[in-house]
C-alpha cells in the first residue's frame, strides 16, 4: 500500500521527513534555485511545431498549459519524436496527444529536501506558485502559475556550486 511507503507519504505531504542527518541544503526553499522562466506550449501547438520550438530554443521538455492556466502535462522532445516515428501520432496532431499527464508539482516555498524525494522517482517536477485571482463578479479562485521545470541536474548544480566547506 502507498500508505506504508514513507517516500510516497513524504512526496505527497502526508509525512514530514525526520531524517536525522540532513544535508546542509535540505531545508532551503526551491525558489533559491533561481530557475529560468519556462518555455510553455499551448495545447493546440502541433507535434511538428513543438519539435521545432524545443530544438530551436534548446529545451528537452516543456509544460503544456491551457490559456485558462490549467497545467495539462509535459511534452518531451524524445517522447514526441518516438510517438511520431512509431506512428502513434502524426506531425500535424496537437501536442496534447503526446504529453505526459502524470507529473509532480512543487511550490516555490517547498524545501529542496521535498524536491529531492520527488526526483528519486520522477525525471522532473513542475515548479508552481498559487495565485488568487478575482473575476468580474468579485468571486475568487486559486490559479497555479508555472514558474519553471526542475530536474535532478538543477538540484545537483545548485548543491555543487554552493557546497559548504
Amino acid at each position: 500500500s502507498k500508505f506504508l511507503n514513507d517516500k510516497w507519504m513524504k512526496k505527497n505531504g502526508f509525512l514530514n521527513d525526520v531524517q536525522e542527518h540532513k544535508p546542509w541544503w535540505w531545508s532551503i526553499k526551491v525558489q533559491k534555485l533561481n530557475l529560468s522562466a519556462p518555455l510553455i506550449l499551448l495545447p493546440e501547438v502541433s507535434c511538428q511545431k513543438a519539435i521545432e520550438i524545443l530544438q530551436e530554443k534548446g529545451y528537452d521538455q516543456a509544460p503544456v498549459v491551457a490559456e485558462s492556466g490549467l497545467i495539462l502535462g509535459m511534452v518531451t522532445l524524445s517522447n514526441t519524436l518516438t510517438s511520431v516515428l512509431a506512428g502513434n501520432a502524426q506531425f500535424s496532431d496537437p501536442v496534447t496527444k503526446v504529453i505526459y499527464d502524470q507529473f509532480s508539482k512543487i511550490g516555490l516555498e517547498d524545501s529542496l529536501g521535498k524536491l529531492s524525494c520527488i526526483l528519486e522517482n520522477d525525471h522532473f517536477a513542475i515548479v508552481v506558485h498559487e495565485q488568487m485571482q478575482f473575476n468580474g463578479n468579485g468571486s475568487s479562485f486559486m490559479k497555479q502559475m508555472v514558474f519553471g521545470v526542475v530536474t535532478a541536474m538543477d538540484l545537483l548544480t545548485f548543491v555543487s556550486r554552493n557546497e559548504k566547506k
